[in-house]
């Protein structure tokens, strides 16, 4: 059994800065879970944040696997989270056409630490108690996040970035009782570009492309490989998320995997630059 899953951004939104043709098609998407299936990756990843994908995996038909989602960020002046929490997820259900999901996350956690997350809280244990959800959790963007609500509501499920640039997470993975999917392995395709590709507006961290593209010149390792062989060398990590726009990507990254390169006594390009490793930060580069 593969420790890929297939994370379906893609399948609703334009996403990814290598992301060069944009959202697949239906047909297209059905070919990629096609080639999920042959390579026995049986773990979806979808939010309501990503526009259409619901509804697209909905349409496709994902019966046969395991389904993750995450709760949009709560509305302001919600006066019934608890409820709220049972509604979204219900809708997501309906898009996606099964009766539960495998896992449902918090897309931001910092809904825990307001004033209504004892109730958001009351309504994640709800869905799983119910059997709506078999696990909850949250998906975190900073090693802090996750210390802040691991002591506000029992976590089962914890998505998190890690990648060779990002590491933070790397010390926390060992959680006890906690399933870790990691995401962003390739930092939405940055660490895929060629090195003459990199936009302009990262040119600040030039000697660290030039060490990445160096070192995948020396060994004659693809960027994919690469990137890949980190979060999968790490035991504490359940999945490792992918996301593609065309069903020949996804059958070359479960290729990958096969025959992953020992990296370890590459140099490190681990940065807690928040600037780089952060996306949601790029558009103030």
């Amino acid at each position: 059994m593969t420790r890929l899953a297939l994370g379906t951004v893609q399948f609703g939104l334009d996403y990814g800065i290598a992301n060069r043709r944009g959202r697949p098609s239906l047909h297209e998407a059905g070919r990629i879970l096609e080639v999920a299936r042959g390579f026995g990756i049986d773990l979806l990843d979808s939010a309501v944040a990503y526009g259409a994908s619901e509804q697209v995996l909905g349409d496709l038909g994902v019966s046969d696997f395991k389904v993750v989602t995450k709760l949009p960020p709560l509305p302001e002046g919600m006066s019934d989270a608890a409820d709220w929490v049972e509604r979204e997820l219900t809708a997501s259900l309906a898009r996606l056409k099964l009766g539960s999901v495998y896992g449902l996350l918090l897309h931001r956690s910092t809904d825990l630490n307001g004033r209504h997350g004892r109730d958001v809280a009351e309504g994640m244990l709800r869905v799983r108690a119910s059997g709506l959800a078999e696990k909850i959790g949250v998906s975190i963007y900073d090693p802090a996040e996750l210390g802040e609500v691991i002591s506000l509501m029992p976590l089962d499920l914890v998505q998190t970035p890690i990648n060779l640039l990002d590491r933070r997470l790397e010390r926390r993975l060992h959680e006890d009782g906690v399933e870790i999917h990691t995401r962003s392995t390739f930092l939405q395709g940055l660490l895929l570009l060629p090195r003459r590709e990199i936009p302009a507006q990262f040119e600040r961290w030039s000697a660290l492309w030039d060490s990445w593209h160096g070192e995948l010149l020396r060994h004659s390792v693809p960027p994919t490989a690469a990137c890949l062989s980190y979060p999968l060398s790490l035991p504490g990590v359940s999945r490792v998320v992918v996301g593609v726009d065309a069903a020949e990507q996804l059958e070359a990254l479960a290729l990958a995997t096969r025959n992953p390169p020992d990296i370890r006594e590459w140099p490190s390009f681990a940065t807690d630059d928040a600037m780089l490793i952060n996306p949601s930060n790029w558009n103030r580069l």
